[in-house]
């Protein structure tokens, strides 16, 4: 009987050890996003070119709604925007990042996963002529689905775009 415990035990603690490495380390399952300063968001945009940010407020204050702040973007989402600007040919303007002001959930602004940008002519034909059309969302605002699994919402006066890079749970949240 002894034994048994001892190995029901130490069969516990390494499968709790094994999840607790795949929560702390990067690289195992589950690893945070890495995130962005607003300066360091700025310059990687700038670097690809094409790429501008409108704020109603002039400001950056992540705290601010009047603000378009890119503080604690995920890297990946502004390595999204750049293919996005490649890929489309198109001149971005963002207006709206992960200020405070935008609805809440996982794959959030406020979390880094989604961007606001004017709604060119060129963005929307890029758009509607190179993605899936899927449901409307519950609002009404028409969405599509690019081949990445990033979701594009036509807002009234903007696009909403959910940056998934491909994660199936972020395309099923923004397609909803």
């Amino acid at each position: 009987m002894r034994s048994r415990v001892r190995g029901t035990l130490a069969t516990s603690f390494v499968g709790t050890t094994a999840a607790l490495v795949a929560l702390l380390v990067p690289g195992t399952a589950h690893a945070a996003p890495a995130k962005l300063s607003h300066a360091a968001a700025v310059s990687k945009l700038n670097a690809t070119g094409g790429i501008g940010l409108s704020s109603s407020g002039g400001c950056s204050n992540r705290n601010n709604a009047t603000c378009t702040s890119l503080e604690q973007v995920n890297a990946a989402t502004i390595s999204d925007v750049s293919t996005l600007r490649n890929a489309s040919h198109c001149a971005l303007t963002i207006t709206g990042g992960t200020e405070v002001g935008h609805a809440s959930g996982t794959y959030s602004h406020w979390n880094g996963y989604k961007i606001d940008f004017s709604p060119t002519s060129c963005v929307s034909a890029y758009v509607t002529n190179s993605f899936t059309r899927i449901a409307d969302r519950g609002d009404g605002a028409a969405r599509y689905r690019s081949a990445a699994g990033n979701v594009y919402a036509r807002e009234s006066n903007h696009w909403d775009v959910t940056f998934c890079r491909g994660s199936a749970a972020c395309t099923s949240a923004a397609g909803s």
